[in-house]
C-alpha cells in the first residue's frame, strides 16, 4: 500500500529533529531508517509511511500527529474578506462600469495600499483594495498611450499589496493568481525595474510550492535579464534579486549558491542607501536580515551565523515592520534550535509589538509556539497567552 501523502511533513520532521539537537544519522539510528530515507524525507522527496512516521515521532519524543498535520490558523477578518478580493480580480479584463478617480488620486491610492503592506497593515488592505483594484482595471482600460503605461504600474502595485495579504494568510492558490496579474501588467508598464520586483515576488508561488530549486532558477533568470546596475533603482533590483536567490537557495540546500548570493547582495547593497526601491526594502541592513534568513534556511552548523549576526546588531526602527518582525521570527527559530526557549519567546514578542497581524499569521510562529509552550522554559502564563493569541496548537 503506498504511503499516504502529507504535505509539508519532511519540514516538520526536520524542524523537531532540530528541537531534539538530533543530527540526520542520529535519527535514523533511533529510528530504524536509513540515513538516505531521512534525508530525502526532509527534502520532500520522499513520502514516509505511516510506521515509518510513527518511528520518527517516538525517536524525537513528540506526538506523530504534529508530524501529520499542520493546525489550522484560526480565522479572522482578513480571512473572511478574501473572498472579496478574490471576485475584484476576476473580471480583471471585463470591469463593471463605475467612477475612475484622476489619474494623481490613483496614484496616491496605491502608494498607500504600498505604505500599508510595507507597515504589515493587512486588515486595511483586504477592506480597501478590492474596490481600488475594480477602479485601477477600469481605469487601464479606459486609458490609451503613456497613461495606461502608468496605471498598469500602479495595478502592479496594488496586485503586490493585495498578494501580501493572501500568502500570509495562506490563501496561496490567490496569491498565485495574483503574482500572474503582476506578470500581466508588467509589460505594459515598459519598465525592466518593475520586471524584476515582480520577478522577486513571483519567488512566492516556489515557496508555497516548496519547489526550491525551481525558484532558484527563475530568479536566475530573472538576474540575466535585468538591467546593469549603473543607477541606484537598478542596483536595488539585482540586490534585492540576489537577497531572494540566497533565500531560497538555502530552502533547496544549496549552501554554496546561498552564499555566492548572500555575497553579490552584500557587494550591491555598499552602493546604495537603504531604503524601498519599487516596493522592495534594499541597502546593507535588508542584506543583514538576509544573513540571519539565510543561516536559518540551511539550518545545521549554519545556525550559529543567526545567532552571530543577532549579538552584534538589531535593524533599524527605519526599516519598514514587516521585514523587522521578520527578522526577530527567524532569529527566535535560530535560538529555539540552538536550545536559547527562554531568548526564542522574547524574540516572538518583540516581533509581535513591531508587527502584530505578520506575527500572528506567520506559520513559524505558531509552529514555534506551541514548541515553546511544550518546553516549559519562559513564563507558563505569558507564554500560553501567546500561543493562544496566535492559534498555536
Amino acid at each position: 500500500m503506498p504511503a499516504l501523502v502529507y504535505p509539508g511533513v519532511g519540514q516538520r520532521i526536520a524542524y523537531h529533529r532540530r528541537i531534539a539537537r538530533m543530527t540526520q544519522q542520529q535519527l535514523a539510528d533511533a529510528s530504524g531508517a536509513s540515513l538516505g530515507a531521512v534525508r530525502k524525507i526532509e527534502r520532500g522527496e520522499r513520502n514516509p509511511s505511516d510506521a515509518m512516521l510513527d518511528a520518527v515521532a517516538d525517536a524525537m519524543g513528540v506526538d506523530p500527529a504534529r508530524l501529520r498535520h499542520e493546525p489550522d490558523p484560526a480565522r479572522t477578518p482578513v480571512h473572511d474578506a478574501l473572498p472579496t478580493l478574490s471576485a475584484a480580480i476576476a473580471t480583471y479584463d471585463l470591469p463593471d462600469d463605475g467612477p475612475v478617480r484622476p489619474l494623481r488620486e490613483l496614484r496616491a491610492a496605491a502608494n498607500e495600499a504600498a505604505r500599508w503592506r510595507l507597515a504589515a497593515q493587512y486588515t486595511l488592505i483586504a477592506r480597501k483594495l478590492p474596490d481600488l483594484l475594480a477602479e485601477l482595471a477600469r481605469a487601464y482600460h479606459a486609458a490609451s498611450g503613456s497613461e495606461r503605461a502608468e496605471v498598469a504600474a500602479l495595478l502592479v502595485r496594488a496586485y503586490r499589496s493585495a498578494d501580501a495579504v493572501a500568502y500570509k494568510f495562506g490563501a496561496h492558490d490567490l496569491s498565485a493568481r495574483l503574482v500572474d496579474l503582476m506578470r500581466w501588467a508588467a509589460p505594459e508598464a515598459a519598465d525592466p525595474l518593475l520586471a524584476a520586483s515582480v520577478a522577486y515576488v513571483r519567488t512566492e508561488t516556489f515557496f508555497a510550492a516548496r519547489a526550491h530549486a525551481a525558484g532558484l532558477r527563475a530568479l536566475e533568470l530573472a538576474l540575466d535579464a535585468a538591467p546593469a546596475p549603473s543607477s541606484a533603482g537598478q542596483v536595488a533590483a539585482r540586490g534585492a534579486l540576489h537577497m531572494r536567490a540566497a533565500v531560497i537557495a538555502g530552502r533547496a540546500a544549496n549552501a554554496c549558491a546561498a552564499q555566492v548570493h548572500l555575497a553579490e547582495a552584500r557587494a550591491l547593497a555598499d552602493h546604495v542607501t537603504e531604503d524601498v526601491y519599487y516596493g522592495t526594502a534594499f541597502g546593507p541592513d535588508s542584506v543583514r536580515i538576509h544573513e540571519v534568513s539565510v543561516a536559518v534556511s540551511l539550518g545545521q552548523d549554519y545556525v550559529a551565523r543567526a545567532l552571530d549576526v543577532a549579538r552584534a546588531w538589531k535593524p533599524p526602527t527605519g526599516l519598514p515592520a514587516e521585514r523587522r518582525s521578520g527578522f526577530y521570527i527567524e532569529l527566535a527559530r535560530a535560538q529555539l534550535w540552538s536550545g536559547q526557549a527562554d531568548h526564542a519567546f522574547e524574540s516572538l514578542k518583540v516581533a509581535r509589538r513591531i508587527a502584530p497581524q505578520h506575527t500572528r499569521e506567520h506559520p513559524w510562529v505558531r509552529q514555534d509556539a506551541a514548541t515553546l509552550r511544550r518546553l516549559k522554559r519562559a513564563d507558563s502564563e505569558a507564554l500560553s497567552n501567546f500561543a493562544e493569541w496566535c492559534a498555536a496548537s
